[in-house]
């Protein structure tokens, strides 16, 4: 009878230490020339100081009338949207009383994007890897372009925002002079277009490097380089 209390000694015990391709999943910053996201500092920025000023709007529009003059909640908070009233009638107290509902539509589609971009934001804290937070593999991809979408989601409710006061003949907004409606309104709204476009950029080169890499194309560069780590 074989004996089996024993393993022979060309079998060695099997190795329970965590493997090489682990370790290189969780601890290690993407090789030279793979894929990888790299959120830009610009990027980050913009979503960091746009994001209040989004939550700040979408809570004045959803909370109308109590967020308009005279309503209980108006004093302090939203109390600039005094004037942004007067600016902008979509958002004053002749757009609520005529139930125009393209305020609130946007507002609520302002709900979604926040939280993507919230989710963006959290996926490259958790997950991005050393000071640039650069982002490898699966994780990177789905922030890509989640990003991307969100991205293009931004601008085309903008130009949409836009698009309305001209085809409606600036019946919102042709009242102002020149200067206020320059600075009251152009700039301030100005701002989701330029940003966002230049994230839909960033974003766009990034997947599209990282498509060259999967169809075996090595000459695409990607938006940002990731710089190798020293073992590498």
């Amino acid at each position: 009878m074989v004996s089996t209390r024993n393993h022979p000694s060309s079998f060695p015990p099997p190795d329970l230490s965590p493997t090489t391709k682990t370790l290189t999943r969780s601890t290690r910053s993407p090789r030279k020339g793979s894929w990888a996201h790299t959120p830009s500092t610009i990027t980050l920025l913009w979503l960091l100081a746009s994001l209040p000023a989004v939550f700040w709007d979408t809570a004045y529009v959803l909370l109308r009338p109590h967020s308009m003059p005279n309503g209980s909640l108006h004093a302090p908070i939203f109390t600039p949207y005094a004037l942004y009233g007067q600016v902008d009638y979509i958002y004053g107290e002749k757009a609520y009383k005529e139930h125009n509902g393209f305020t609130s539509a946007q507002a609520s589609l302002n709900i979604v994007e926040s939280a993507g971009y919230v989710g963006y934001l959290w996926v490259v804290w958790k997950y991005g890897e050393g000071e640039k937070r650069v982002l490898g593999g699966g994780w990177g991809g789905v922030a890509c372009l989640v990003a991307f979408a969100l991205s293009v989601m931004t601008v085309s409710k903008t130009v949409l925002y836009w698009s309305n006061e001209f085809f409606s003949g600036f019946e919102n907004i042709g009242h102002n002079d020149p200067l206020s409606l320059l600075f009251l309104w152009i700039i301030p709204n100005g701002l989701w277009l330029v940003f966002p476009s230049y994230m839909m950029y960033e974003f766009a080169r990034d997947i599209l490097h990282g498509l060259a890499i999967a169809s075996g194309d090595r000459s695409s560069k990607p938006a940002r380089a990731v710089t190798p780590t020293k073992d590498e």
